[in-house]
C-alpha cells in the first residue's frame, strides 16, 4: 500500500527587531474586572524558546523524557529560565479575553493567570473560545491554572495564533477544545509561532487534522503532555506541515485516521520523549511523516497500534531515528509493526532497539520493519519482533537497498520465511558482517531471498 500525500512549504516570519516599552492601562467595564497595572512589551524571544527552528536540546537521560514535564504546578524545572513578571488577570474568562483583546492592540504583553482557577470560555470567537494572537504573548499559569471550553456551548477550538503572533504558555492546562476543522486546542497559521513550556494539551477534538496542536507555522512543545486528544483525520495529538520541534515531553493516548499521535510534514525534530500509547485507525499508531525532513532522538516509540504500521510510518523525504527505542508497537492488519517506509524514503536508524513489534496478519510483512525504499542501520538491535507472513526482523522490498553495519538481528519470527530477515526478488541487502553484524536465532530461519553472508 502506497501511501500518497501533498507536500506543504512551512512558512518561515520575518525576524523581529526587539522592542521594549512599558505602558500603564486600565481595563474596566468587565464585569468584576478593575485593572491597573504595568505590561511588559515587546518582540523579544519569548521565556522557554529555543535558539531557532530545530535547534538540539541536550539531556542526561538519553531515551527518557524528564518526569517533570508532566508537571504544570508552577514548580521550576532544571534548566528552565525564570518567567517574566506579568500584569495580573482574574480567575473570569472575560477578564482573559480583554487582557488578550487590549495586549493585541498594544504589541503584546506578559499576562499572570490565576493559580486553581479555571478560565471557562462560553462564547465563540471567530472559531476560538478567545481572541486570536496577533502579537507577542505570555500566558504564565501556576497550579491548577486551566483554560476550558464550556461543554454545554457550541463547538470551537480555544486559541488560534495568526500571522505574526507569537504566544507562549507556561504551566498551563488546555481542554474541552472541539473545532469542526483544524486543531482543537491550538491553531498555528502560517507566519505564527507557538511555544508550550511545561504545559498540558489534553481531551480535544478537531474535525480533521491535530486534535490537540494544529501547526503551519512554527510550534515548540517543551517540557509538556499531548493526551487524550482526537482528530477525524491526521495527527491525534499534533498535526503539523511546517516546523515542528518537540523536547522532554509526552505525546500520549491520542487517536486519529493517520498518525494517532504525531503527523508531520517539513520539518520535524522530536527529542528525548515517548510517544506512547496513541491509536490511528489506517495507518502509523505513533508517528507519520508524510514529507520534508524528521529526527528523532532519545525518544521512546512504544506500545502504539492501527490497522497498518503500528509505531513509524515515513511517506517520503529523509527520516532519521537516533538513539531511540522502538518497541511493543502493533499493526494489526497489514506491513510493519515497528517502521514502514515507502519507495520514496530514506531511513537512517543508529544506535536504536527495536523490539517486540508485531504485524501479526496471515498475509502481514515486517514484524520490526518493512522498508520499500532506502535504508541503513548502523549499531542497532532488531529483537523479537514477530510477522504472520515473511519478515519477522525486517521486510526488505524489491525496490529497497538495506545496509547494516554492527547491526544484531537476533529472535525474531515469521510466520512463512525470513525469520530474520526477507529479501524480497530484486531488492538488495548488505549485512557488512566485517562490522559485527550477525543475523542469529530467528525462526524459522535466519534469513530467505538473496542475502548474502546470512547463514540460512
Amino acid at each position: 500500500m502506497n501511501y500518497q500525500c501533498h507536500v506543504h512549504e512551512p512558512d518561515r516570519p520575518g525576524a523581529r527587531r526587539a522592542r521594549s516599552r512599558w505602558w500603564a492601562v486600565r481595563l474596566a467595564g468587565v464585569t468584576g474586572l478593575a485593572l491597573t497595572t504595568s505590561l511588559g512589551l515587546g518582540g523579544a524571544p519569548a521565556i522557554g524558546t529555543v535558539d531557532g527552528p530545530l535547534a538540539a536540546a541536550a539531556d542526561d537521560r538519553p531515551g527518557k523524557p524528564d518526569h517533570a514535564s508532566t508537571d504544570n504546578k508552577g514548580h521550576k524545572g532544571k534548566g528552565e529560565q525564570d518567567r517574566r513578571k506579568g500584569a495580573p488577570v482574574p480567575c473570569s474568562a472575560d477578564a482573559l479575553v480583554a487582557a488578550i483583546t487590549l495586549a493585541n492592540a498594544h504589541g503584546g504583553a506578559v499576562l499572570d493567570l490565576a493559580k486553581d482557577c479555571t478560565y471557562l470560555l462560553t462564547a465563540d470567537i471567530d472559531g476560538a473560545g478567545l481572541p486570536a494572537i496577533t502579537t507577542p504573548i505570555i500566558l504564565n499559569g501556576g497550579t491548577g491554572t486551566t483554560i476550558k471550553r464550556a461543554a454545554a456551548t457550541d463547538q470551537f477550538r480555544i486559541l488560534t495564533v495568526d500571522t505574526g503572533g507569537d504566544l507562549t504558555i507556561n504551566h498551563l492546562t488546555i481542554t474541552g477544545g472541539h473545532s469542526t476543522s483544524n486543531g482543537g486546542a491550538v491553531l498555528v497559521n502560517a507566519g505564527g509561532t507557538l511555544t508550550a513550556n511545561r504545559s498540558t494539551i489534553t481531551r480535544n477534538i478537531a474535525g480533521a487534522a491535530g486534535g490537540g496542536i494544529s501547526n503551519f507555522g512554527i510550534t515548540r512543545i517543551n517540557h509538556s503532555t499531548v493526551d487524550r486528544n482526537t482528530a477525524a483525520f491526521s495527527g491525534g495529538g499534533v498535526g503539523s506541515t511546517a516546523v515542528l520541534e518537540i523536547s522532554k515531553s509526552y505525546i500520549s493516548a491520542n487517536t486519529a485516521d493517520l498518525g494517532g499521535g504525531v503527523s508531520t510534514e517539513g520539518a520535524a525534530r522530536i527529542e528525548n520523549s515517548a510517544i506512547a500509547a496513541n491509536y490511528a485507525q489506517s495507518l502509523a499508531g505513533g508517528l507519520i511523516m508524510e514529507s520534508g525532513v524528521g529526527i528523532v532522538t532519545d525518544t521512546r516509540v512504544t506500545d502504539n497500534a492501527t490497522t497498518g504500521t503500528g509505531g513509524i510510518f515515513v511517506g517520503s523525504g529523509q527520516f532519521t531515528l537516533r538513539r531511540s527505542t522502538l518497541a511493543e508497537n502493533t499493526s494489526t492488519e497489514n506491513d510493519g509493526g515497528g517502521l514502514r517506509s515507502n519507495p520514496e524514503a530514506s531511513v537512517v536508524i543508529e544506535d536504536s532497539l527495536i523490539k517486540n513489534n508485531t504485524a501479526p496478519a496471515a498475509t502481514a510483512d515486517g514484524g520490526g520493519i518493512y522498508s520499500a525504499g532506502s535504508l541503513v542501520l548502523r549499531r542497532t538491535k532488531i529483537i523479537g519482533n514477530q510477522a504472520g507472513d515473511e519478515g519477522g526482523g525486517i521486510n526488505n522490498e524489491s525496490t529497497s537497498t538495506a545496509t547494516l553495519f554492527a547491526t544484531k538481528v537476533v529472535k525474531n519470527i515469521a510466520g512463512v520465511q525470513g525469520g530474520g530477515i526477507f529479501n524480497e526478488p530484486n531488492g538488495t541487502v548488505e549485512l557488512n558482517t566485517a562490522t559485527g553484524t550477525t543475523v542469529v536465532k530467528n525462526r524459522p530461519d535466519n534469513c530467505s531471498g538473496d542475502v548474502p553472508g546470512c547463514a540460512g
